[in-house]
């Protein structure tokens, strides 16, 4: 059976010389891809491959099975991607794309097809806000046992040895909060930002890529303050047009607003802390927990 995909020189560039996770390099993943595609167009009797997608570490070929129209999504193996078959087969579709299909060995997931082309950075920012709150509401369930709790402890380690570059009052602020923010009980997208919700058929939006954690659902509300950049740059008041954004996915999921900034803001406190010094993505990351507080 013939499944060719030319991989895209994107991916292929994000991908060349990273180093292993889970054992797997960047390189040796590419090297694999033409096999694994074979492999997983032969276990689900794929054909008709199109134009694939691709984002930091997955592609995602729309294609066809025996029964419609399907994407196949290959995954460079790495921890935020271990249990993403998991959370989408707990979600069984409900505010999620639906899991038809897994090869957890290979790393393969078998998808309904969505359209890549109309996500939520396409529609009015407001609406898009509040949609990403009403899919935090759909996706909310209690945990998973396989999926541990949030690397609390690797979290403090980082910001009592690092963060140099980070305003020091921010490092202590965060490193207190750590110690008393609940930690949560909850399966929670960790991603959910407007490019991960993709426009579906049996939904009008759908969540897709949930890099899922064991958490409180207002630990979800983050991402999108960092995504969408050049529109909340370009308002008046920054701090007013972040802060409102966590208001509108608050009030739409039916959580707290003070806990989905104290969480926002030590989430970015975290990357920042993470950065080398003179990442150009640090200074987003400190205006953001700035704007937070």
């Amino acid at each position: 059976m013939s499944f060719e995909v030319d991989v895209p020189a994107g991916l292929r560039a994000t991908m060349t010389g990273r180093a292993p996770s889970d054992g797997t390099s960047g390189d040796d993943w590419l090297r694999a891809l033409p096999r694994l595609l074979a492999a997983a167009a032969w276990r689900w009797t794929l054909s008709d491959p199109k134009a694939p997608r691709y984002g930091e570490c997955a592609l995602v070929v729309p294609c066809t099975s025996p029964s419609g129209p399907v994407a196949l999504k290959l995954t460079w193996p790495h921890p935020e991607a271990r249990f993403e078959h998991l959370a989408l087969r707990a979600w069984n579709g409900r505010g999620a794309v639906r899991l038809l299909a897994a090869d957890t060995s290979d790393h393969a997931l078998l998808l309904e097809q969505l359209d890549p082309d109309r996500s939520l950075d396409d529609i009015d920012l407001l609406e898009a806000c509040e949609t990403v709150g009403l899919l935090l509401r759909q996706l909310d369930q209690p945990a998973l046992p396989q999926i541990g709790p949030l690397p609390l402890a690797a979290w403090q380690d980082l910001l009592d040895r690092g963060g140099e570059h980070v305003p020091r009052r921010f490092v202590t602020r965060a490193t207190t909060l750590l110690r008393d923010l609940p930690v949560g009980d909850r399966l929670v997208h960790s991603d959910l930002h407007f490019a991960n919700v993709l426009a579906g058929q049996r939904a009008s939006w759908l969540a897709i890529d949930p890099k899922p954690v064991t958490s409180d659902p207002a630990f979800g509300v983050a991402p999108v303050l960092w995504n969408r950049w050049q529109e909340a740059t370009a308002a008046y008041s920054l701090r007013s047009h972040l802060r409102l954004r966590v208001g509108l996915v608050a009030e739409a999921a039916g959580v707290d607003e003070d806990e989905a900034m104290t969480w926002s803001f030590v989430r970015c406190v975290i990357n920042a802390a993470e950065c080398e010094p003179g990442d150009p993505a640090l200074s987003r990351w400190i205006t953001i927990a700035k704007a937070m507080t």
